[in-house]
């Protein structure tokens, strides 16, 4: 399960299938080096969006797409 601690870097590393969902959102500087380090909860916070929220689409999405794997 991902947590609004991962940073966007580990976030993309480990489900690079999520990065719709982060441009979607309102994240458009993925590649970054400081995006990269942020987490999930401070890169919300500068974009002002619901940290909450992004988490909880991005487990949805995970969940959906790999049913029988348990996320990080």
């Amino acid at each position: 399960m991902i947590t609004k601690d991962i940073t966007i870097g580990e976030l993309l590393r480990e489900n690079p299938q999520t990065a719709p969902i982060l441009m979607a959102s309102g994240m458009h500087c993925l590649g970054c080096p400081s995006a990269q380090a942020e987490s999930i909860g401070e890169a919300a916070m500068v974009h002002g969006i619901d940290a909450d929220a992004l988490v909880e689409q991005i487990n949805r999405f995970l969940e959906a797409t790999n049913p029988e794997t348990e996320n990080k």
